[in-house]
């Protein structure tokens, strides 16, 4: 699970005239991920490709044009079906001349149909003014303008012009209409030149008669009659759909399959005679390639295991790989050993695979580096679960995540319905664990009894020290995550000798324990109680554990400072020491071993922030009455009635009233507050993936990966094709 599957490098060396054949049999095989032919071997080319290669894609590119014009989907397809070559040449050319036929016609009526309602746009003002077409031009000593505009503006405007002897306005709306009468030696344009710099847009008058509103009314009903042509033609396409689509995704596919044999050649090395093909495929079905090959084409080709990858590491690239010498494997003789790294796939259980989406964000994993999807499936739901903590909304998430899960055909959107339903079912759990089904305390009652849940979110005051237990496991979450993600760099680094190791991972590993061990054992007192000594938390308070601290291990008092060196702080040091030695540069991150474990404590803050969020909807509904003085005070809901001040309630007597609650204040308040309830819960049910989510993501990412993980994998493609609308021919 934390390794790829193991790959090896293999070789297929034959005769030319063979090539179709095994070009065949690697296809249907679907398990060789070629390797791209570098032109770096003497008297070899890369091959070019089948005759027919360019009348395939151009089909190819046919069918991809009809299916984007008809808008046809993978769910249209279908039964499978065989698709013959006759089928290709005379159903095909039948299909493109018919659905050429109506996209040329559908695309006409549109530029009909656009142009009349551009028309229509330009009428409707003129229809505002209810003078006729033919008024608004054809004069000999009149000129007239007709738009939108300003009227006191234009007004006041002509009155002003000195070539404007007369004019008069007609409006309706913003729809000016201007009649002028120029002077005697004013020029044609004279009323134009004068509306230049006015706010005044003019509209073009069609050479027509009549009433605007009825030229508009006959450009409508030419539009209807557009619109219903255009429905036919769009029906008749639909039908086109109905009757094609099954045969052109089938036909795609063929053609598809028959362009990647085709062009398959490009990527092997050539001569006249003879082709050499490379590629991987994982080590365990290498002798299923051989013996298929063997049995299609016999002593005609050679198929050789050149190179197993190993999962070490040099710098930026895979380690060098088990030589066939090595390992026993037989080879040519005369192979050249490429440098392409090995593709990746990975080796990850089924319920581990969702999480694959999550490293995927960040980038495939390089075939010598950990797989940290393993570890993300186990610590991502536990922090999600253990912010959110409660059953209603570990229910709900893990009803959101089925849905998704069910629904989408989407690999990628199955598998974050898949993350989903573990952090639903994590959250479920520690919701049983706090007592607590949508931030009411009522399920330790009903599941515990008495003795109520055996752990506590430490909201209210009277179970406060549960915060500060919470606290302190976060920051002890954080060392322990931190510390896999440090050892798997080591591990990694070892492959470069043990010095590298230790000083690239060993020392900040030494630093963190140093470091802390130092804070668990008081920092020469400066260390909060709650670490060490008689108030720590795992002292009694929450958890009773007799843990009351490291022993402090003082060596000597700092001269001038006064200050105790603690062992510890020796350990610290000689991991600051290491790390120097190792990149003297990355020391100045030294404060990181600190800094990087307090972020951890957003585990514990989250949790608190959520318990109150879903606290203050619950009181608005139920109202909350306490009892208890002093930092002991308990809060309770008002589920059945809401008692008064000096009662006595839980074998304890009240002593303030929080909030009354609106279902306790008439039927107003209850409908009000049934809808405060549901859309709060609501509220909290999507905060919980914006905060607990991306906070637990943020851990993954910034924390854990960044201590060993680069990613830069390349995809396992093989050469073959998953037939999904085709069967064999």
């Amino acid at each position: 699970m934390l390794r790829p599957e193991q790959m090896s490098k293999v070789s297929v060396t034959g005769s030319r005239d063979v090539m179709p054949e095994v070009i065949e049999t690697i296809h249907e095989l679907n398990l060789v991920h070629l390797s791209n032919y570098d032109g770096s071997w003497e008297g070899f080319e890369p091959g070019n490709p089948t005759e027919g290669a360019e009348e395939v894609s151009d089909k190819l590119v046919t069918i991809r044009s009809i299916e984007s014009i008809l808008d046809v989907q993978d769910e249209d397809a279908g039964p499978q079906r065989i698709v013959t070559d006759d089928a290709l040449d005379d159903e095909l050319e039948e299909i493109r001349t018919k659905v050429n036929t109506l996209d040329d016609r559908q695309a006409e009526l549109q530029n009909e149909l656009r142009a009349v309602e551009d028309r229509i746009d330009s009428m409707e003002p003129l229809a505002e003014l209810g003078i006729d077409l033919d008024l608004l031009s054809g004069y000999d000593s009149l000129q007239v303008a007709v738009g939108e505009g300003d009227t006191e503006e234009i007004e006041r405007t002509l009155r002003d012009a000195d070539d404007i002897q007369e004019f008069e306005l007609f409006t309706g709306g913003r729809t000016v209409a201007i009649f002028a009468y120029p002077t005697d030696d004013a020029d044609e344009d004279a009323l134009d030149d004068a509306l230049v710099g006015v706010d005044f847009a003019s509209l073009d008058v069609p050479d027509a008669s009549g009433s605007p509103e009825e030229y508009v009314s006959e450009l409508r009903h030419e539009r209807q009659k557009l619109e219903s042509k255009l429905d036919g033609v769009e029906n008749e396409l639909h039908d086109v759909k109905l009757d094609a689509a099954g045969f052109l995704l089938a036909a795609e596919e063929k053609l598809s399959i028959e362009v990647q044999k085709a062009e398959a050649p490009l990527q092997f090395a050539t001569t006249e005679n003879a082709f050499i093909a490379e590629g991987w495929i994982p080590t365990e079905k290498y002798n299923k390639l051989a013996s298929d090959l063997n049995a299609t084409v016999g002593d005609h080709a050679e198929v050789d295991e050149i190179e197993r990858a190993s999962y070490e590491s040099h710098g930026d690239h895979h380690a060098p790989l088990e030589k066939a010498e090595e390992t026993g494997i037989a080879t040519d003789g005369g192979h050249a050993v490429s440098n392409d790294n090995p593709p990746v796939i990975q080796n990850n259980p089924g319920s581990v695979k969702p999480f694959e989406v999550l490293v995927e964000t960040i980038n495939r994993p390089k075939y010598s580096e950990f797989d940290p999807t393993v570890a993300l499936f186990l610590t991502f739901p536990l922090f999600f679960g253990f912010m959110i903590g409660d059953l209603g909304y570990g229910l709900l998430y893990l009803a959101i995540g089925y849905a998704i899960y069910a629904k989408f055909d989407s690999a990628a959107v199955k598998s974050l319905g898949g993350i989903a339903m573990w952090a639903g079912g994590f959250t479920a759990l520690f919701g049983v664990l706090y007592g607590e089904i949508f931030g009411l305390h009522i399920l330790g009652d009903v599941v515990f009894g008495d003795a109520g849940p055996p752990i506590k979110k430490g909201l209210q005051p009277v179970n406060s020290y549960y915060a500060t237990g919470w606290l302190v496991l976060s920051l002890l979450a954080g060392i322990v995550h931190l510390t896999i993600g440090w050892t798997f760099d080591f591990i990694e680094n070892l492959n470069h000798g043990f010095k590298d190791a230790m000083t690239e991972s060993g020392s900040w590993i030494i630093m963190m324990f140093g470091l802390w061990a130092w804070i668990f054992a008081g920092a020469g007192g400066s260390a909060p109680d709650l670490l060490y000594g008689s108030g720590s938390v795992f002292n009694g308070n929450p958890f009773s554990f007799g843990f009351s601290g490291l022993p402090s291990f003082d060596l000597f008092t700092i001269p001038v400072l006064g200050f105790p060196f603690s062992l510890w702080l020796g350990v610290f040091f000689i991991g600051l020491v290491l790390l120097v030695v190792g990149e003297p540069i990355e020391a100045v991150e030294f404060l990181n071993v600190l800094v990087n474990v307090l972020s951890y404590t957003r585990l514990a803050a989250v949790l608190l922030a959520k318990a109150a969020m879903a606290f203050v909807v619950n009181m608005l509904f139920f109202g909350v009455y306490v009892t208890g003085h002093e930092g002991h005070e308990a809060w309770h809901f008002g589920i059945g009635h809401m008692p008064h001040v000096n009662e006595m309630s839980h074998g304890h007597e009240v002593t303030s009233i929080m909030f009354p609650g609106l279902v306790h204040s008439g039927i107003a308040g209850v409908v009000g507050g049934l809808l405060v309830l549901v859309l709060g819960h609501l509220l909290v049910l999507a905060l919980g993936v914006t905060s607990a989510g991306l906070q637990a993501v943020r851990l993954e990412y910034v924390e854990f990966f960044g201590k060993f993980y680069e990613g830069g994998g390349e995809k396992y493609e093989p050469f073959g094709y998953e037939r999904t609308h085709t069967t064999q021919d």
